[in-house]
């Protein structure tokens, strides 16, 4: 099981970009899916998170910009962010709850993460 994250780039300020990550492998269930960042020097951050019922979370720093919402058809989560602002630089890494099975036929719960992938906001 894998997590691969896409998107991301350079923008201006009051730009936009978008995030994808996609879940792969022998995937039953996956449960919140979300996305975090980290800025230089900072610590991770959450930053939304979606649950397989619908409910959302989304971080104050970003609410009213960023948009996360997922397709359990593609095991796809999307981070769609508007209003970019330098303090939103950061690498983002999306992350998910997922039950699959392994090469012995168990099922395992897993906190996936994906590889992180660059926002870059310039002023």
């Amino acid at each position: 099981v894998q997590l691969q994250a896409s998107g991301g780039g350079l923008a201006q300020a009051g730009g936009s970009l978008g995030l994808s990550c996609a879940a792969s492998g022998r995937i039953s269930r996956i449960d919140v899916m979300g996305w975090h960042r980290q800025a230089p020097g900072k610590a991770r951050e959450l930053v939304a998170t979606v649950s397989s019922g619908g409910s959302i979370y989304v971080a104050d720093s970003v609410k009213g910009r960023f948009t996360i919402s997922r397709d359990d058809a593609k095991n796809t989560v999307s981070l769609q962010m508007y209003s970019l602002k330098p303090e939103d630089t950061a690498v983002y890494y999306c992350n998910a709850d997922i039950l699959y099975k392994n090469s012995n036929d168990e099922w395992v719960a897993l906190n996936a993460w994906g590889q992180g992938t660059e926002v870059t906001v310039s002023s």
